[in-house]
C-alpha cells in the first residue's frame, strides 16, 4: 500500500476512534473524518460526492417525513395499545411479539423503514407500563436486522447479489435463508430476554390499566389518519415492487413523502416546517460522513486488497472460502458499510468460479449472511440501527457504544456461528 492507503486508515480508525469514545458526538467525528478525506486530497470533492449514497438518504429523509405526519393522527398509539392488549400487559410477551414484528416487516421492507414505524409503538407501550425501553429497542434493531436477512429485498446486500448472480431469485432466498434466520430470531430473542428478565417486569395494577384503554379513542385525525394509509401503502407496494420498476427505494419514498405532503400539507406552511424540523438531521449527517470515509478506503483499494487477500488464503478450497467469506464480512460489516464491501466481493466470487470452483451456491450464502448479520454487531453496523438509536436519543434514552457493544457483538457472533454450522451441514 503507498501512503495515501495508509493516510486514509489512519483517518478512519482515528474517527472509529472518536465515535467508540463517546467524548464527541459521533455525526461531528465522522463529519470531521470525512472532510480529512478531502482536505489532504484522498478524495476529491466530487469522489466525496458520489461516494455519499444518496438513496439512502432519501430514504431516510422521505420515510421519516412520512412517519411525523402519520404520527400527528395517534396511528401509534392506537398500535401500542393493541399491542399490549395482545400480550395482555406482559411485557416479556410485549418484547417478542414487537420484535416477531419488526421482524417479519423487515423481510419485505427496508429496515430502515421498520424501524421508522415500529420503535415509536415501543415507545408509547413501555411508558404506559413504566419499563424500560432498553431491552425493547436493542432487541427491535436486531430483528429487523435479522428479519431483513432473509429474502431477496429485505436488506440491500441480498438486492446486489440476487440482481448480479442468476437463479437467486425471491423464493431462492427465503428457501435457502430463510430457516436459519428464523432459527436465529428464536435464539437472539430468549437471549435478550433473559438477560433483561429483572427489566421485563411491571405492577398488576400498571397491567390492568393498560387493558382497559381504548385503541379506537386514540385516533385524533380519523380524515388525515386515511390520507395517510393511503399513501403509505402505495408507498410499500412500490417498496415491493421497485426492483421489477427499476426504481431505487429513495425514490419511492421521496415520492410517498411529496405526495402525502401534497395531500395533506400543501396550504399549511408552518406544520410543513416542522416537518421538516422533525428530520433526525443527526443521523442524516452522520451517514454522510461515515459514507466519505468508506468511500475513502475503497477509492485507495483497501476493502479490495483485504477481500483478496482473504481470498488468497483459501487458496480455492470451498469450505475454507465459504467460512473466510462469512467471517470477514461479518467482522467488517459491524464497522463499515456492507454495500462497497458486497459491491467488491460479487466479482471475486465470480472469479473464483471461473478459476475452477465448481460450487459457488454456499459462497453465495455465506455473502448474504454475513454482509447482514454483521450489521448487528455495534450501533453503527447497520443504517437501521442508527435510525433507531437516534430516534431513541431524541426520547431521552441514550445507548452508548460500549454498551450496545457488550450485548449485541456476543449475539451477532452467536448468530454467525450458527450460519456457520448451517452452512457447512447443508452445503459443504
Amino acid at each position: 500500500m503507498d501512503f495515501t492507503a495508509w493516510l486514509a486508515i489512519a483517518i478512519f480508525i482515528g474517527s472509529y476512534a472518536l465515535i467508540v469514545s463517546e467524548r464527541i458526538h459521533r455525526t461531528i467525528a465522522a463529519m470531521f473524518g470525512g472532510m480529512l478525506m478531502v482536505i489532504t486530497g484522498i478524495l476529491s470533492q466530487d469522489q466525496a460526492l458520489s461516494a455519499i449514497d444518496f438513496n439512502t438518504l432519501g430514504l431516510l429523509v422521505g420515510m421519516m417525513i412520512i412517519v411525523y405526519v402519520l404520527g400527528q393522527t395517534g396511528f401509534f398509539n392506537y398500535l401500542a395499545i393493541k399491542a399490549a392488549h395482545l400480550a395482555k400487559g406482559n411485557p416479556l410477551w410485549l418484547l417478542i411479539l414487537l420484535a416477531t414484528l419488526t421482524a417479519v416487516c423487515s423481510a419485505f421492507l427496508d429496515n430502515v423503514t421498520t424501524v421508522l414505524l415500529t420503535v415509536p409503538v415501543m415507545f408509547k407501550m413501555t411508558s404506559q407500563l413504566h419499563v424500560n425501553p432498553r431491552p425493547f429497542l436493542i432487541s427491535q434493531i436486531m430483528a429487523s436486522n435479522i428479519g431483513g436477512t432473509a429474502t431477496l429485498i429485505g436488506d440491500p446486500p441480498n438486492i446486489m447479489i440476487g440482481s448480479k448472480v442468476p437463479g437467486l431469485d425471491f423464493m431462492a432466498f427465503i428457501t435457502n435463508l430463510g430457516g436459519i434466520c428464523t432459527l436465529i430470531f428464536i435464539a437472539t430473542i430468549l437471549i435478550l430476554a433473559l438477560i433483561y428478565r429483572k427489566d421485563l417486569q411491571t405492577t398488576q395494577a400498571l397491567k390492568e390499566r393498560v387493558m382497559q384503554l381504548n385503541a379506537r379513542k386514540a385516533i385524533k385525525r380519523h380524515a388525515l389518519l386515511r390520507r395517510c394509509l393511503f399513501v403509505l401503502a402505495m408507498t410499500l407496494t412500490l417498496f415491493t415492487l421497485h426492483g421489477s420498476l427499476h426504481l431505487q427505494s429513495g425514490t419511492v419514498a421521496l415520492w410517498g413523502a411529496t405526495f402525502l405532503m401534497l395531500l395533506t400539507l400543501a396550504d399549511k406552511p408552518r406544520i410543513l416546517n416542522r416537518a421538516f424540523g422533525h428530520l433526525e438531521w443527526t443521523a442524516i449527517f452522520f451517514f454522510i460522513g461515515l459514507f466519505m470515509l468508506v468511500g475513502g478506503l475503497e477509492h485507495c483499494g483497501v476493502i479490495n486488497m483485504l477481500a483478496t487477500e482473504a481470498m488468497a488464503v483459501t487458496q480455492g478450497d470451498t469450505t475454507s472460502s465459504t467460512m473466510m467469506i462469512l467471517s470477514m464480512s461479518a467482522l467488517l460489516s459491524a464497522f463499515v458499510d456492507n454495500i462497497p464491501f458486497v459491491a467488491t466481493m460479487i466479482p471475486l466470487i465470480k472469479d473464483m468460479g471461473t478459476m475452477g470452483m465448481a460450487n459457488l451456491e454456499p459462497l453465495w450464502w455465506a455473502l448474504a449472511l454475513g454482509a447482514c448479520l454483521g450489521g448487528n454487531g455495534t450501533i453503527i453496523g447497520a443504517s437501521a440501527n442508527v435510525v433507531a438509536l437516534s430516534m431513541a436519543s431524541q426520547r431521552g434514552l441514550k445507548v452508548s457504544f460500549i454498551e450496545y457493544l457488550k450485548i449485541a457483538f456476543p449475539l451477532m457472533l452467536l448468530s454467525i456461528v450458527m450460519a456457520g454450522i448451517y452452512l457447512y451441514f447443508r452445503y459443504l
